[in-house]
């Protein structure tokens, strides 16, 4: 029972949502139409004619219409076509007298939702309203969606302020009214696939479909009917006929990551692909023209691969039209922290948690880590952090051992304090924390081991306690505090 009445009340509270508009010229069943669908929770206007349905359409903020098709001031079918014109147009229910089918189906081909024939149940009504505003929701999620996509991958969304990521922007947007491929290199988890979304999304073919592949992922023998498809009867398990990737990807992008792995047979007929723009199924007695714009990836060595004949010259320099190299996160110092505050935010907001920022000792901890995994491994650390946070501020304790112990053979501050960007002030107060560290917390000698007397040293650590009591909102601690170990 306490699940039906859940069901009841979200359903009442959807309905509250939608706006209902009932064009009919009949008072009494006007009126009928407008208290029925009250009743089940819609808010419902209604005029009497055509022209005043369209007039209120035309305004704004309709989700459904119902109408009737005999009006004497204009005939529901013409103001059908009339709200159909509108953008975002509503969705519309018909109603027709017994026995007009044809006008129905003309309806409906007119763009109606459905139609209902007199007499009806007021069930059947509310039954035809509640799936034609389910489906309505459903196409505006989807535009939501697609809309949220293509805002994603745009090179303006993308993440970074270093030189390397400025340039990467530019050739982004100079590359927008291109169709040439295009080669993007780097470690794995540097973003190769970002970068192919947002060419793709950036480019005339982004209304057609962005279709990925890692070649390093099926087998070399199943390869070549995922790419180019194949007839039925072309091999044991051939039953039907399939259409391969670039049929799949016509008119938008393929993208092809770890190119490295195709084999040479393959990589000969990706290249007649390119070259002439068609394909043949196996199996197939003729070719297939298609339209695709090839983005490929690979984290190896093509050049060196060229030397040995392991890859094939020609298709290189076919896909190596425009040459994009990703450098590793160690690499870009720059953008570690505004990707880290980017993936926060994000991840903060998936969470439902009230996150604002890192610790200064997260930070540094994060700008000391050499990152093997890169941007992926950045994200992934974030997330975990996040999850783990409390207080509202990610510390140093809230990341993985990996990233915030220093591993043996690893340099220590001295030698990363250029690449880290560390200033003076900070370097001082890392190697004051060290030296207390080392010392057991006993200021007394932690002083004299740094040259310092101990009012000088009690004023750097209470400064330094202010500053980390600001950031996470805490109190400071009081020096008197007879908990302190001198």
């Amino acid at each position: 029972m306490a699940d039906a009445a859940q069901s009841l009340g979200t359903r009442a509270r959807g309905a509250a949502r939608a706006s209902i508009l009932v064009v009919e010229d009949d008072q009494q069943m006007r009126d009928l139409l407008r208290e029925a669908l009250e009743d089940d929770g819609y808010a419902v206007e209604a005029v009497g004619g055509g022209r005043a349905g369209i007039e209120r359409v035309r305004a704004g903020g309709v989700d459904l219409v119902i109408s009737d098709v005999k009006m004497p001031d204009l005939d529901g079918l013409d103001m059908l076509r009339e709200i159909k014109a509108v953008t975002p147009s509503p969705h519309v229910i018909t109603i027709t007298a017994f026995g007009s089918i044809d006008t129905a189906i003309r309806a409906v081909k007119l763009g109606a939702f459905d139609y209902i024939t007199k007499p009806f149940e007021i069930d059947q009504l509310i039954l035809s309203v509640e799936k034609a505003l389910a489906e309505r929701a459903l196409r505006t999620e989807v535009a939501r969606l697609r809309a949220e996509v293509q805002r994603s991958y745009r090179w303006g969304d993308m993440v970074g302020k270093s030189p390397v990521m400025r340039s990467l922007f530019e050739m982004i947007r100079r590359l927008s009214a291109s169709d040439v491929s295009v080669l993007v290199t780097g470690e794995s988890g540097t973003g190769k696939e970002l970068v192919a979304k947002s060419l793709h999304f950036n480019s005339l073919r982004k209304g057609r479909p962005f279709v990925p592949l890692n070649c390093a992922t099926i087998p070399d023998t199943l390869l070549d009917s995922e790419l180019f498809g194949h007839k039925r009867g072309a091999f044991t398990d051939a039953r039907a006929d399939r259409a391969g990737l670039f049929v799949e990807a016509d008119g938008g992008t393929l993208f092809l990551d770890e190119i490295a792995e195709l084999s040479p047979s393959l990589q000969a007929k990706l290249l007649r692909a390119i070259q002439e723009g068609e394909i043949r199924p196996l199996g197939a007695s003729r070719a297939e023209r298609v339209d695709v714009r090839v983005i490929a990836a690979t984290n190896k060595d093509l050049e060196s691969r060229l030397k040995t004949g392991a890859f094939r010259e020609d298709l290189y320099y076919r896909l190596n039209v425009v040459h994009i190299h990703l450098p590793p996160l160690r690499e870009r110092a720059d953008d570690l922290l505004a990707l880290s505050d980017h993936f926060l935010s994000a991840a903060a907001a998936r969470s439902g948690k009230e996150v604002r920022g890192l610790h200064e000792s997260a930070k540094k901890a994060l700008l000391a880590h050499p990152w093997p995994g890169n941007v992926r491994e950045l994200e992934n650390t974030i997330e975990r952090a996040v999850a783990l946070c409390e207080g509202g501020i990610i510390r140093l304790e809230d990341l993985p051992s990996a990233v915030r112990e220093r591993r043996p053979g690893e340099p220590d501050t001295l030698q990363t304090a250029l690449a880290r960007g560390l200033t003076l002030a900070e370097l001082e107060r890392e190697y004051i924390q060290r030296v207390l560290t080392a010392e057991g917390g006993n200021k007394t000698r932690a002083a004299q081991r740094l040259g310092l007397d101990r009012k000088t040293l009690y004023r750097k650590l209470e400064e330094y306690a202010a500053a980390e009591g600001a950031l996470a909102g805490a109190p400071v601690k009081d020096k008197d505090d007879p908990t302190e170990n001198n």
